[in-house]
Parts: C-alpha cells; sequence; structure tokens
C-alpha cells in the first residue's frame, strides 16, 4: 500500500548520460565480477558469473546457457544454446551484496536473433508497438513480501515470532523490530538511486512492503527483477527468507504487485485532463487504456497472477485483518483499493489484479497491449465505481484463467509479439502446473474425506 501523492506522476523520471561500454562502466564502477541475468518465463532469474577479466567476452559475444536447463524458455535438450546479451544501459553495482558485485540484465538470442521466448525481449517489442503511436509508458510497482522460516516438519512461520498482533499493519513496532533488515534494503535501493520514499509493515503478520520511484517501463521491470534478488539474499543473511508466493498463509492477507501506469508523449502525460464529465481528472485517452484493461481483464489474469497459488489471493473472502485487499471483479474507480483498477490521482492508474508471482516483464507486457487495445479501438469503460456483476468476476483458478486467455487474441499476442508459439507454450506449462497440483491429495482432503463415508 504505497503511499501517494497527487504529484507523484507529473514529470517523466528520466536519466540521461554519455553512452559508455559495459567494459568502460565496470571497471570505472570497480567491478570484479558480474552476474549477467535473464529471467525465464516463470520469472526464475538465471546468471552466470563472469570476473572483470572477461568483460570484453562478455560485452562482444554475451554468454552462453543451456535453455532447457534453466527452465521455462521454449527450448528442448537439442537446442543452440541461449546467448545472453548484455544491456548496459541496466548495469546495476551491488557492492553491498559482496564487494566488487554488479549486475546486468540481458536480452536472450538464439543463433544471433533476440529469442521470442524471453521475456525481456517481450516487452522490448511491446514498448516499440507504443513508441509507434508516439506514446512511452511510464511504471512504478509495489513489491509486497513476506519474511518467513521453516520449521525441522516444513511448517511456515513468521520470521518475527513477536508479530502476531490481529491488525498489524503499519504497526511501527513491528517495523522497529525488522529495522536492520528494511534499512539494509531501503539503502541499497538509495545507492542504486531508486529513491527509496517509504518502507512499512503490510496487512498480514510478517509482510512488508519497501517502495521506490517510478520509471521507464522496462527499467521498472529490470529494478522488480533486482530487488526480488536483493530482497532474498539480504534476508538470508538474518537466517530469514523473503518469499513473493501471493498467498503463504492461508488466514492472511495476501501479497500483491501492484503496477502504477502512465502514458506520456512528446508534450508530457496524456492522462490528465481537468474537463473530464466522469470526475476523476482524465483524458479521453487514459479511459480508453482504462476500458482495455477492463475488457481483456480475466485474460490478462492469467499473465499477472500466472500461479495455482494466486487464486488463493484473489479468491479470498476474509482474512484475519478483516479484509483481503485483492480485487474479485474487474471494475475501475477513484481512490479506492477495493477496485482491479484504482485511480490515486490524475497522472495514473494503479492496477491491482497481480501478485508477487507475476514477472514483471511479461506483466507490463500484457497490461499495456490491453490498454493500447482500448485506445485503438476507442472504448468506453463507463461510469467509474460500477460493476461487481457475475459477467465482471475475475478467474477463480489458474485453469479459468488460461481459458481467458486463450481466447483473447489481444493477450495471446502480447505474449506472441516478438515471435509465434509463446502464448501456446505458456497456457500449455500453467495447464500442467494447475493439474500436478490438482492430482496431488491435500491435508484438507484428508480432513474432509479419510472418515466422511
Amino acid at each position: 500500500m504505497a503511499v501517494d501523492t497527487a504529484d507523484a506522476f507529473t514529470a517523466q523520471n528520466i536519466v540521461t548520460s554519455p553512452p559508455q561500454t559495459l567494459s568502460e562502466v565496470a571497471r570505472a564502477t570497480g567491478t570484479t565480477f558480474i552476474l549477467a541475468l535473464f529471467v525465464t518465463l516463470s520469472g526464475k532469474p538465471c546468471a552466470k558469473l563472469v570476473p572483470i577479466e572477461a568483460v570484453e567476452q562478455l560485452q562482444d559475444d554475451g554468454v552462453g546457457f543451456a535453455g532447457y536447463a534453466a527452465g521455462h524458455m521454449g527450448q528442448e535438450p537439442k537446442d543452440s544454446d541461449l546467448v545472453a546479451v548484455p544491456d548496459v544501459s541496466s548495469f546495476t553495482p551491488i557492492p553491498f551484496v559482496k564487494p566488487g558485485l554488479a549486475i546486468v540484465h540481458c536480452d536472450p538470442h538464439v543463433e544471433g536473433k533476440p529469442w521470442p521466448y524471453a521475456p525481456r525481449v517481450i516487452l522490448k517489442e511491446t514498448l516499440k508497438k507504443a513508441s509507434d503511436l508516439g506514446l512511452s509508458v511510464n511504471v512504478g510497482a509495489e513489491i509486497e513480501y513476506f519474511l518467513v522460516n521453516r520449521t525441522g516438519d516444513g511448517a511456515l512461520t513468521t520470521a518475527d515470532t513477536a508479530d502476531v498482533s490481529r491488525q498489524p499493519c503499519y504497526d511501527a513496532r513491528d517495523v522497529t523490530r525488522m529495522y536492520d533488515h528494511l534499512t539494509e534494503v531501503s539503502q541499497a535501493m538509495n545507492t542504486l538511486g531508486w529513491g527509496n520514499y517509504a518502507n512499512d509493515h503490510e496487512d498480514g503478520n510478517g509482510q512488508f512492503e519497501q517502495n521506490f520511484d517510478y520509471a521507464d517501463a522496462m527499467t521498472t521491470a529490470d529494478r522488480v527483477i533486482t530487488a526480488r534478488y536483493l530482497l532474498s539474499v539480504i534476508a538470508e543473511k538474518r537466517g530469514m527468507k523473503a518469499t513473493f508466493m501471493p498467498k503463504p498463509f492461508s488466514d492472511r492477507t495476501g501479497s500483491g504487485m501492484h503496477l502504477h501506469l502512465s502514458l506520456w508523449n512528446g508534450a508530457g502525460s496524456v492522462f490528465p485532463d481537468g474537463d473530464d464529465p466522469k470526475g476523476l481528472g482524465l483524458s479521453k485517452t487514459a479511459y480508453a487504456f482504462i476500458a482495455g484493461i477492463l475488457e481483456h481483464a480475466c485474460a490478462l489474469q492469467g499473465v499477472i497472477a500466472p500461479t495455482v497459488n494466486s487464486y488463493k489471493r484473489t479468491g479470498a473472502t476474509s482474512t484475519s485483518s478483516g479484509a483481503t485487499w485483492s480485487p474479485r471483479y474487474a471494475t475501475y474507480g477513484g481512490n479506492d483499493r477495493t477496485h482491479y483498477l484504482r485511480v490515486p490521482d490524475k497522472n495514473r492508474v494503479e492496477l491491482r489484479g497481480g501478485d508477487g508471482s507475476a514477472n514483471p516483464y511479461l506483466a507490463a507486457a500484457a497490461a499495456i497491449a490491453a490498454g493500447l487495445d482500448g485506445i485503438a479501438r476507442d472504448l468506453d469503460p463507463g461510469t467509474p465505481g460500477s460493476g461487481d456483476s457475475p459477467s465482471d468476476m475475475l478467474p477463480m483458478t489458474l485453469l479459468h484463467a488460461m481459458d481467458a486467455l486463450e481466447s483473447d487474441p489481444i493477450v495471446t499476442g502480447a505474449l506472441d509479439v516478438a515471435g509465434p508459439g509463446v502464448a501456446e507454450y505458456f497456457a500449455k506449462l500453467k495447464r500442467e502446473e494447475f493439474f500436478a497440483w490438482h492430482n496431488t491429495v491435500s491435508p484438507w482432503e484428508l480432513d474432509h474425506y479419510l472418515t466422511a463415508f
């Protein structure tokens, strides 16, 4: 639940500097090793550790991976290597993790061409489509996570054993007990120039959020991946696990990944309009963008809430704190956190359906594609605050979401933007995930059925 300010999205957050080679920037920052990193479709961060002595080779040739071994990347064991080609603009020194260490985000290629199954490549192609319309996209991301431990028998527990109150959200005492962790993460973000502006305890026991400034869509997606990495390794240093699993506890609020979206052209933001008859201060373009996301919401959920566990979050009806903070219907409104799309001010819209398991590149690409379709078709989202009818209900399970995704040419087109077959591959993986879970006998079934008959 980020702190909102009316002028938070009133100017583009763009930093310009003379172009440098990877070798130049790495040596200038005292880097000794580089994590050449990409993520799979399922969001797994994959990297090779490259010494500074080989930085020119990384810069000129990239670094090779067996794509099938990496995970969900659309490859079989027989296929040619994925070659991770570094994007020097993403170079990020992280000496607070290990002295001399840096990350560079990479675009996977196969046989010299960008690989269409690579999430970063997919987002890059989507942003080109927006650019062809004279638009750029800025995105802010809210990353929620739990700090947990596992007991000897595998049970999940809150890392802070004193964090037990019924309504722990914003509790100053809970924040103070996690002071060392939270401040180390905050200092890391600010060292990187991300503009960390708030660190708080969220609605579930053991749940936190650490906010940083918005940026262009690609930069924010890279930062989400980097932030998850940093949160994980910093938590591990203190004997904790940081989990972005959407719903690790049945009775607690789930972890979202809310995206704040805004469109820009050469004159500035295209969202504000002081003559808005609907009362939210938005332009016709902004409303069409909103309408596109709403129209494709069910299919979009398959991308921004892409796991079996995701639907334990959006399907929840209550939590121990009293609210779920997750939408169940594809609706929009003003500064109201019960909606799928919230409009906190005239400069942006907040998409609240995504969760901690979302791949940020795919989530941004699919949301942008849906919104652009609304603009292309001049859609109208109707009256703010209306909805909550059965026809507006979001998918109840991952299987329902895959049905919606496969029948939606805009969202499948967003996944296939760099080449065909990605959406079909993604849906197949997710159906297999659903049935692997469905075919597992759970404790709930034993409790309800073992002696019931």
